[in-house]
């Protein structure tokens, strides 16, 4: 009988890691078996469970909701071990944030009010130095329907549309709306080459990346005589 599918096991972190270790761990995961940089079926093969994995336990959301399928089929609590009082309870509270004004002026909603990110910046004639042509995708990555996990696009298109990933079908005009995060993670991997212009204009336009010389000319004019 197959052993059953385990995205923690695949993407080699501890159930209890923090989200932060599982975005690390398929990012170094991602890297290694790429289709750019290893080939062969083992490796085309293990970076499709990888994309799995990731898709399930990727978000928190989509975490807490793979914990609960997980412990219902298995019936094994990811919570603390035996005998622990807080048994079986801590998956319910990290899926559910706190809304308290304390825990959100300390962080403990992660998603609620996080500090605004400063600007990248970058030479005015930044380039990110790579070719303009992608390394292609992963069929695994997108459903039958042609659509990625994301679902059908929100409208209101604008830009190149994806054919690859959770945003399959989606413009980057409607991803940038929606989750600016996966631009910025799109510009960093290869398969993003191919829509490199197009990233830079959305992130400056964000505010998420500016040149080099308009800060610094920024800074000099604080000191102007008035």
């Amino acid at each position: 009988m197959p052993e059953p599918f385990d995205a923690y096991k695949v993407l080699q972190v501890d159930p209890e890691a923090e989200d932060e270790v599982i975005q690390a761990a398929y990012r170094r995961l991602a890297r290694k078996y790429h289709p750019d940089l290893t080939t062969g079926l083992e490796a085309a093969a293990r970076m499709a469970a990888i994309n799995a994995a990731w898709e399930l336990i990727g978000k928190p959301a989509a975490r807490a909701a793979y914990d609960r399928a997980r412990e219902t089929a298995t019936g094994v609590s990811t919570g603390p071990a035996a005998g622990d009082p807080g048994r079986g309870t801590h998956r319910s509270a990290r899926s559910a944030p706190d809304t308290s004004r304390d825990a959100r002026t300390a962080g403990g909603d992660r998603g609620a009010t996080a500090p605004p990110r400063p600007p990248e910046s970058v030479s005015r004639d930044w380039t990110p130095g790579r070719s303009t042509q992608g390394g292609g995708f992963d069929p695994s990555m997108r459903a039958a329907d042609g659509l990625g996990a994301a679902g059908p696009p929100p409208g209101r298109a604008s830009g190149s549309v994806l054919n690859f990933g959770r945003y399959s079908g989606w413009s980057l005009g409607e991803i940038a709306r929606h989750d600016l995060e996966y631009i910025e993670w799109l510009d960093r991997m290869p398969i993003g080459r191919a829509y490199r212009e197009q990233i830079d204009t959305i992130l400056r336009t964000a505010g998420r990346r500016r040149s080099a010389e308009t800060e610094s000319t920024d800074r000099r004019g604080l000191f102007r005589r008035r």
